[in-house]
């Protein structure tokens, strides 16, 4: 059987990527884990590990310099679309950083305010961005962050980076 094809797609701006050179270490009804590289060459950001949670709308990643050195974890709240030949992760625009000192940044609220505002996204869209954040910063100030990075240290070997 072939492999799923992963689709990224984004509301700012409105695109649709095929992220074929991503690599599927894990996948389960409401996990995956794969592997990647930066789509465009650059200076601070060479690839990562992405664990998916399906069931809860968040991607978490482990962002690593082109040198291979850990930059920061990256967490997208998300929606999933999976059809039989591919899968497609909807980028809900809110974001949360996480530093290596453990600093937490939200990333991008006011841009997911506008894009409702603008017609961009639906009321329900923002709603799903905003409860998978809730759920994902509850996790971090609970101390549970580990259960999303678990995944990612699972497979980090396989993904030889």
């Amino acid at each position: 059987m072939a492999e799923k094809i992963i689709y990224r797609k984004r509301f700012v701006p409105l695109e649709t990527i095929a992220l074929k050179d991503d690599r599927i270490l894990f996948e389960s009804d409401t996990r995956m884990v794969t592997c990647w590289k930066s789509l465009k060459p650059r200076a601070d950001i060479g690839g990562g590990i992405s664990a998916y949670f399906i069931d809860k709308g968040i991607k978490v990643s482990k962002v690593f310099a082109p040198d291979g050195s850990f930059v920061h974890w990256y967490c997208d709240m998300i929606r999933t679309v999976v059809e039989a030949d591919s899968i497609t992760f909807v980028d809900l625009l809110i974001d949360v950083v996480i530093d290596p000192d453990g600093r937490v940044h939200v990333l991008d609220a006011g841009e997911a305010a506008d894009a409702l505002r603008d017609g961009l996204i639906t009321a329900d869209i923002l709603c799903d961005s905003l409860h998978a954040m809730d759920v994902l910063l509850s996790d971090i100030d609970a101390g549970r962050f580990s259960t999303y990075t678990d995944w990612i240290a699972k497979y980090e070997d396989a993904a030889g980076i």
